[in-house]
């Protein structure tokens, strides 16, 4: 079980998280708290919680190396995954666990639902929750394999991570800036390096996930937007479009366009907010490709002489 931290000022929902997992109906065998490059941090850390394994990052800055540190810790079969701003069900592991039951299955993830500062933004579509890290509409409602899990809410089998490597060290998100993808890009190597190969999503176990106010603004649903596109990017050339974008050309040919009618509809009791969802979807998807194209170009130009 890993949670990686990286600055005091969440230190009351490292709490919230750590005490989630302290009352688990399964208990984890071991918890790694995973410190990013934050001495200040590690030190109370390791005063607060005893009972943990309290470690600094010793890879890049960043999710990434976080994450690959806990796993280098970690003493189970299967490694679980928890941000520092979440908080778990008591039966979340339980549930995740009994996805295991096929040895094709190498991961499981659930559902991260929104805890917002006050209401939900009125303009914030349910098929973009996925920019504040959460479970978004056109997920599956049962449990089913996917391409990738939720970062908030993840677990692999430690001899999968172990052979292909874990998480790309680099790719995500580093502090706060809004970059992403390193489940993606390790779910799909996950899948190309065995035949058969499953990750499953379990709608039932559960993690809530709080988000912040300046992550419920509009610059910041933008900016998310904008930095997933390059992320993409990335992670197409690390993998291959085709898989890097399976997912999503399912997403933008299908779930999408009912989001944008959905909001158009003039029987909808709220109709300038259904006007207002339904052109944020279509910004966010302008954001997001003109993010995937500048990632595109900026990898062609690089090895010219230009800005990578």
């Amino acid at each position: 079980m890993v949670i990686c931290a990286y600055t005091e000022r969440r230190w009351d929902d490292i709490l919230g998280a750590v005490a989630s997992i302290r009352a688990q109906t399964r208990p984890p065998v071991r918890t790694i708290l995973v410190v990013d490059h934050n001495p200040s941090l590690l030190a109370r850390a390791r005063v607060a919680f005893p009972e943990l394994v309290v470690v600094p990052n010793s890879g890049r800055r960043g999710l990434s190396g976080g994450r690959n540190t806990g796993v280098s810790h970690a003493i189970g079969d299967v490694v679980a995954f928890l941000d520092d701003d979440a908080r778990a069900q008591p039966d979340w592991l339980e549930r995740l666990a009994a996805g295991y039951r096929s040895p094709s299955v190498v991961g499981v993830g659930g559902a991260a639902t929104p805890v917002w500062p006050g209401q939900r933004p009125p303009w914030l579509p349910p098929e973009f929750d996925w920019v504040v890290g959460c479970t978004f509409l056109g997920m599956p409602t049962a449990p089913a394999p996917v391409r990738n899990l939720i970062g908030a809410n993840m677990s692999f089998r430690r001899d999968a991570l172990d052979t292909v490597g874990g998480f790309t060290d680099g790719l995500g998100r580093v502090g706060t800036r809004p970059l992403g993808c390193e489940e993606t890009e390790l779910g799909i190597r996950l899948r190309q390096w065995r035949t058969g190969v499953q990750l499953l999503y379990e709608p039932t176990a559960v993690v809530h996930h709080r988000v912040t106010e300046d992550r419920a603004a509009w610059r910041y649903f933008c900016a998310r937007c904008y930095a997933e596109g390059l992320s993409k990017a990335m992670v197409s050339r690390l993998v291959g479009a085709r898989d890097a974008l399976e997912t999503e050309r399912r997403y933008v040919r299908s779930v999408l366009p009912r989001g944008i009618v959905r909001g158009l509809d003039p029987r909808r009791r709220r109709r300038a907010a259904g006007i207002t969802s339904a052109a944020a979807i279509l910004v966010g998807l302008v954001l997001t490709g003109a993010g995937y194209v500048r990632g595109r170009l900026a990898r062609g130009t690089a090895g010219r002489g230009g800005t990578p």
